[in-house]
Parts: structure tokens; sequence; C-alpha cells
């Protein structure tokens, strides 16, 4: 059986969940229902960051232990996961036990290695970030509370894996995804690379990873964060960690690509351990030309627009309206409008046509059909390709693409039935075969497949569609699987339109 894991970033503990952190997670549970819906065996990860001097304060600060601070908050990130109806395979938490001696084990294989030295550095420090910051990257003005330090610290010899990374870039290219990163990455490592600061000492720092050859010392929150993806699966301890490594899909913001492929990168190579397959840097949610951040006060909680609107509605927003790789913008009219054009309008009306049409003139039963005329051949037809078309596209994980395939389809039964107009036929010939009856079996068959290739992005109102044809999610998408005589029900107004908003 073939295999996919997939992982979303840990998230920073302390954030509220907004929609940038929902945008990654729903997209990392797309393509995991997308896979297991073709047979693959999947595993999805995603998890807290939750390590550092940004916790070590707000704990401080609230009077309570840096633990009973994440202990609170981590459950913000589990329940809005659970009501979005993310389906996870496992949640780490960076203050896990076995997360905690993986780094350690890591950190003393790497010191033993002689990958890790001790020295003194003087630089600026980017207290936000929590990291070292060059002069040049505090000139463009992205990092804040930024202060000179010197002070002793251990240092990955990352600069020895420079070369190697470039020749991996260039050999592999989904390595790094879209091209437009890749580039970005190529063009970072142009410069001789520095090696990299792992630790931080405790007189500065008490809320960390203890450095387990020199107790003086935490462990730098990026280099305990990335090591999560292998720490989950059994690395250094059981063969299930290869049933599983190297990734398939890191998902990830364009603001973390740095972290992601270099750091991540050189930190395997050192300690021997494949590289990931690809590392897909997808853009912002940008507001009023704005990136969305808890500083500039123009975050969207995903949840309130969930509760507003359905669960379902907010993911498919999300997916199809981001280019993957490309920044996009939101508004609430433009989620209106999305929402009403294609959920109200096109997925929603031929739902409620359909079944209402079949509870009034066949009593609520699947028609049985007579006899396909060469529109219906054709419309069969048509159907076998848009799946051929969806597949191809979400393999390329072009989510977009493919959601406007499937939505091309139910537009086709739209025009199907005003085509063949069955309110009508079925006033002359309301008999099994007939007209109407094979128009209505064509229709109902088409919005199961339609429903079944939905299912990923829109799991709880295609399932709530799927069971009103008397049918369970099966991932077939085969014409003709549902048979004539079964019970068809109205499942009532799923996605009612939105009116003077």
């Amino acid at each position: 059986m073939k295999k996919m894991y997939i992982t979303t970033p840990i998230y920073y503990v302390n954030d509220e969940p907004h929609i940038g952190h929902a945008y990654t997670t729903i997209l990392a549970d797309v393509i995991n229902r997308y896979y297991k819906s073709i047979g693959y065996k999947t595993f999805f990860l995603t998890g807290t960051d939750e390590h550092g001097l940004k916790v070590q304060q707000a704990a401080v600060k609230n009077n309570v232990t840096p633990q009973q601070h994440v202990d609170k908050h981590v459950i913000a990130f589990k329940n809005i996961w659970k009501k979005l109806n993310i389906d996870h395979d496992f949640f780490i938490r960076t203050t896990d036990a076995n997360h905690q001696n993986k780094v350690k084990f890591a950190l003393q294989t790497l010191f033993d290695k002689g990958e890790i030295y001790l020295d003194e550095y003087e630089g600026l420090y980017s207290i936000s970030e929590e990291r070292f910051i060059t002069q040049k990257e505090a000139d463009e003005g992205d990092f804040r509370e930024i202060k000179k330090i010197k002070e002793k610290n251990y240092f990955f010899k990352m600069s020895k894996y420079q070369d190697k990374l470039i020749q991996h870039i260039k050999e592999n290219p989904n390595f790094i995804k879209p091209e437009s990163r890749k580039n970005e990455i190529l063009g970072f490592l142009d410069k001789p690379l520095n090696d990299l600061c792992i630790s931080r000492p405790k007189d500065r720092l008490e809320w960390g990873i203890e450095i387990p050859f020199d107790t003086n010392y935490v462990t730098y929150v990026w280099f305990d964060a990335l090591l999560n993806y292998i720490s989950s699966i059994g690395w250094s301890e059981n063969k299930n960690f290869e049933s599983w490594w190297p990734a398939d899909y890191h998902l990830i913001g364009k603001d973390i690509l740095t972290t992601h492929a270099v750091y991540w990168p050189t930190m395997l190579m050192a300690l021997n351990v494949p590289l990931p397959k690809t590392i897909l840097a997808h853009g912002w949610w940008i507001m009023e030309d704005q990136k969305m951040s808890k500083s500039l006060g123009n975050v969207i909680k995903p949840l309130d627009l969930a509760e507003e609107f359905s669960v379902d509605s907010l993911r498919y927003f999300l997916m199809r309206n981001m280019v993957l790789g490309q920044d996009s913008s939101f508004s609430r009219a433009s989620f209106i409008k999305r929402y009403n054009s294609d959920l109200a309008n096109d997925y929603g009306n031929v739902i409620n046509r359909i079944t209402i049409l079949i509870k009034k003139n066949f009593d609520g039963l699947c028609p049985e059909p007579g006899k396909y005329d060469k529109t219906e051949l054709e419309l069969i037809k048509l159907c076998d390709d848009i799946v051929n078309k969806v597949e191809k596209n979400m393999v390329k994980l072009k989510i977009h693409d493919a959601l406007e395939a499937i939505f091309s389809l139910i537009r086709e039964i739209n025009k199907y039935l005003e085509l063949k107009q069955p309110w009508k036929t079925i006033k002359v010939d309301k008999s099994q075969k007939g007209d109407a009856a094979t128009c209505l079996y064509v229709s109902v068959e088409l919005l199961r497949i339609s429903s079944e290739l939905l299912f990923p992005f829109m799991p709880e109102k295609t399932r709530i569609t799927i069971n009103a044809l008397s049918q369970e999610i099966s991932h077939n998408l085969e014409f003709g699987i549902i048979k004539p005589y079964c019970s068809i029900e109205h499942p009532g107004a799923l996605f009612p339109r939105i009116e003077n908003d």
C-alpha cells in the first residue's frame, strides 16, 4: 500500500488560532482525506510549539508555571481543529516527554560527532522572533525588539552543509515549491551560510529543553520544534519511522521558509536522515493589502466565520480562493460572493432540485433509468473526464483547479436539467424508464459522484447529501452505483443563500 505523510507547522501555543493557521491545517486535511480516498495509508501530523521566552514571560505575567500556561492555551488549538473537522492522526506538543527525549538524543548525537561547538558570539538579536539576525534583516524592518547581545553559545555547523544543500535543491525540482520559493532559497544560499546558534543561556531563558551536555543552557526553539517531524513517528526508536519517513509534504507559510528549507535539511544531513520530499510554502491571507497579524489587529477568527456560515463553507472558501503559493485577499464580501455563487446557487440548488423532484414524483424512491440518449452518454463521459482531471490537479496540488473542475460538473448537471426539464416531461410520462425517470437517475448519480469528489473539502455537508441518497461515503466514482428504488430524501437547505448582509 502506498503511503502519504503530511505535516503542518507546529503552531506557537501563545497565538490565538487565526485564518492563516486554519488555512494550512485545512489544506493538510484536504490532501490527507484525498489520498485516503484513493487508497493510500496516510499519517497527518499537527501540533503546538510550546517553549521559548514569550511563553516564559506570559507565565510570569499570569502567575502560573510555563507548563500550566501551555496546558491551558493548547486547548484552543485542539478545540478549533475538532470543530473544523480536522482529522489528524497525531497532535504533538514540544513539551511531550517523548519529543524532549528525542531532541536531547539529537543534540548529544551531533555533539559527539563534532557537529556542535561552543563559541562566543556578538550580534543583533530579535526578542520577538527569538533568534539572532543579520544587519540586513534588521534594516529590512521585519523584526521587532532588536538588541545587541554578546554571549557564549553552542553552534551547529550548518555552513558545512551549504554546498550539499544547494546540490540537493538543484537535483530535486520538487523539494521546494513553488518555483519562486525555491529561487528565493537558492538566492539566500548564494551568500556564505553562517553556523546556527542552537542554545540559549538559562540566565536569559529557562523554559526550554535542557542541553544534555551542558545544563547551563536550553535548546533554541527552532531546533527543538523542527525535530517534531521525526520525533512523532518513532525516529531512533523503531521501524515504524522508516515506514513513514521521508515526509511527502511539509506544508508551511512562506514566512517560515528559511527555517524549513535551510535549517531543517542541514540538521537532517548531519543526523544522516533522508530529507523530506517536498516543502510547500503557501502565501499569506491579505486584508486590505496587509498580511493578517496580531500586531496589526486585523486577524480573522475562523470559528466566527464557521459558526456564522458553517464549517464546510469556510473550508470551501479557503481552498477555492487561494492559488497555492500565491497570496490571496480576504473580505467578508468576497466570502459571501463565493458562497452564494458556488454553494447556494450551484451545489445547493442542484441538491434541492433533484431530491425534491424525486420525492414529489417518484414517492422518494430513485427512479429506474431507460436507455441513455446521446446527451446522457456524453454527460456520463464528461463526468469520467472530470474525475480524471480532478485527480491530476490534486496530485499536482492545484487545489483551486480541482474544485473548479468539480463545480463544472455540478453546473453541467444543472444545464442538463434545464435541457431535459423533467418537471415538464413528468406530467406526460411518469413511468419508470421514461424520459423523466432517466433524467433524474442520471442527475442523482452525477450528484453522488460530485459529492464524493467534494468530500475531502466539505466532509460534513457532502456526507449528509450522500446519506440522503441512501449511500455511504465509498469513494467510488464509477457511474451507476445507486440502485433504482432506493430511498432518496431531501436533506434540507444545506446552503441557504445569504441575503442583505
